[in-house]
């Protein structure tokens, strides 16, 4: 998962059939894992004395417990895109937000494929649709309270999913879901807009007394329910929203509320929210009396920091980085802190469809031809980073068909050759010069980034790396159309896992030319193929799993022979647990660990 607005292409084509994380997102994938005994319980600091084994947290709660106190360290080296839960779509911080933002739906609380089963948050009861999903109704709890006291009403829930969706001035991050399927909503500016009722003309959401809220959708939709697991579902009282600004002091709505302002590149602490209902709760286990996260620390240093027992938690959830990660498989005495799940995260290059020559089929085609798909794995650490990958889709979505490789090598090194047939076939025999974008805060990213320059100047591709900071790259360089083609990016890294566990879930927002955005965009190769847009509008009035299954697997099989995204890896996580820490697992539906279970042993 990872990002607003509006689309390029004004109205979204939704107004033809009436029809976004990344995540960047991100939702879970089923994946078909056996729930084992918990592990052992843990002592002080890093790389202290533990039953734990090596990966258990993949299937397993490890140290159990549910002793409270203490606090919860936290670090990364960006920063957010924003810890406003309606204007976020990076994948650790729609898990982190959970801290303080509460959502109408929410995963539960549990390793493997149970972890990506819904259930009720601030909604009383799951959501119930009408015959043909056009229709959901939804009634949340009574007697749930913000930090200052006042009641959570149902029309607070529909003011944030406004204000993250709608008008001019919507909040730029975050999926665009609701935009595009509320009914009677085209002509709504937003709440942002001069004059008097924010809500006015809103009429896709209706709320007929403070506990209940219709969602009214312009078509069949019957994964609805997947959207009010996102933040952007998140409570927001109108009278304290101040748009972007809002971030500086989110009111909670959960366990923790802000310690002061937010501090963007230095940090975000957090204390208990003494209003909260923890009857009313039962997946947020709250442990710790405080939580405090350092902003912007150097990779290397968070990692070192992890093993010495000086930090709990690497807040990014990539997992430690190519310097740390080898020596943390390799070392007997560190492993059993260790756990390497296999994700739902695809690491990928984009090919831009629109920066010149990529605009032509074959010049893209020739890329894919040439990359060293051997190198790529080993840019994000061999087998121990991630799995070879030649499709899009995560092999447990439904649908995912591993033998889809287009552009097979017998050594996994290119073939050198059809990438210079396609070059003569686009008008550039002689090669061409193009961009490569690249997180300069993930070293993986860079690598990756590497690994592909070297391969591509096999053919006389050049290449030149462009570096950004993670918390503006999804949104204003890469996630901009317009800064990509002044910058001349033909390819920039990227990373996607699903907003929920379907092709649409992980596919719609990277694939669909609708999902294109003037800024936040996650379509960053501007794909716009009729076929595959066909596809995904006809794919969500489908009732039938295993039909939409066959779609999702069209539509990832011709966006591959399209060549606008080129697969690195599944990716393998290297994560470390402090052995101070309880109640580890590693989270399908957030593909790192459950920040919200966690506890810390030390004062």
């Amino acid at each position: 998962m990872s990002t607003h607005h509006f689309t390029r292409q004004g109205p979204h084509r939704w107004r033809r059939l009436l029809r976004r994380t990344t995540a960047p997102a991100a939702a879970g994938t089923a994946l078909t894992l056996l729930l084992a005994a918990c592990g052992g319980a843990g002592g002080g600091g890093g790389g202290g004395e533990s039953d734990a084994e090596f990966n258990e947290g993949e299937t397993t709660i490890v140290n159990p417990s549910d002793e409270t106190g203490g606090t919860l360290r936290y670090a990364i080296a960006a920063d957010f895109d924003s810890p406003d839960p309606g204007n976020t779509y990076y994948a650790f911080s729609w898990n982190f937000s959970r801290y303080y933002a509460r959502t109408l739906l929410t995963y539960t609380e549990a390793p493997g494929e149970q972890g990506i089963e819904l259930r009720p948050d601030l909604a009383e009861e799951m959501p119930q649709g009408n015959d043909d999903s056009t229709e959901w109704t939804v009634r949340i709890k009574q007697g749930l309270r913000y930090e200052d006291g006042t009641e959570i009403t149902a029309q607070d829930i529909k003011y944030a999913i406004a204000r993250s969706n709608f008008g001019d001035r919507a909040l730029p991050n975050g999926p665009k879901y609701f935009q595009d399927l509320l009914a009677n909503s085209d002509d709504y500016e937003g709440p942002y807009a001069d004059g008097g009722d924010p809500l006015e003309g809103f009429d896709g959401i209706e709320t007929p007394d403070d506990h209940t809220l219709v969602f009214h959708l312009n078509t069949s939709f019957s994964e609805f329910p997947y959207l009010l697991i996102q933040p952007q579902t998140a409570p927001v009282p109108a009278d304290a929203d101040r748009g972007e600004q809002y971030q500086s002091h989110v009111i909670s709505s959960g366990p923790y509320k802000f310690d002061g302002e937010y501090r963007p590149g230095v940090s975000l602490n957090l204390v208990r929210n003494e209003e909260w209902d923890a009857s009313s709760d039962p997946t947020r286990r709250a442990l710790p009396d405080r939580v405090e996260v350092q902003l912007g620390v150097d990779q290397n240093e968070i990692d070192q920091r992890l093993v010495n027992g000086e930090l709990d938690v690497d807040l990014g959830g990539a997992g430690v980085g190519p310097a740390m990660r080898g020596t943390l498989i390799a070392d007997e005495g560190q492993r059993h802190n260790v756990d390497n799940p296999q994700g739902n995260t695809l690491r990928y290059l984009n090919v831009n469809t629109v920066v010149e020559p990529l605009d032509d089929l074959a010049c893209r085609q020739a890329i894919l031809y040439a990359a060293d798909r051997d190198a790529l794995q080993r840019a994000w650490g061999g087998d121990t980073g991630g799995d070879i990958a030649t499709q899009i889709m995560p092999g447990a979505l439904p649908g995912a068909d591993p033998s889809i490789d287009p552009y097979p090598s017998e050594d996994g090194r290119g073939d050198l050759e059809m990438a210079q047939e396609k070059l003569e076939e686009c008008g550039e025999p002689d090669g061409f010069s193009t961009s490569i974008g690249a997180r300069a805060d993930r070293p993986s990213d860079v690598s990756t980034a590497e690994a592909l320059q070297q391969a591509l100047a096999r053919v006389n591709i050049e290449t030149q790396i462009k570096q950004y900071p993670s918390d503006t790259y999804t949104n204003t360089q890469a996630g901009s159309p317009d800064f990509v083609h002044e910058n001349d990016l033909g390819l920039t890294v990227y990373g996607w896992a699903p907003d929920w566990a379907s092709g649409y879930g992980f596919m719609s927002k990277i694939l669909d030319g609708d999902a294109i955005q003037d800024a936040g965009n996650s379509n960053i190769s501007e794909l716009d193929d009729d076929q595959i847009n066909e596809w995904f509008d006809e794919v969500v009035a489908v009732e039938d799993e295993e039909e939409r299954a066959q779609i999702y697997q069209r539509i990832d099989e011709r966006a591959m022979e399209q060549a606008a995204i080129l697969p690195a890896v599944f990716e393998r996580t290297v994560l470390y647990r402090p052995t101070n820490l309880t109640n580890v697992y590693y989270h399908a539906g957030y593909s790192m660990y459950d920040y919200m279970a966690l506890g810390t042993t030390r004062e």
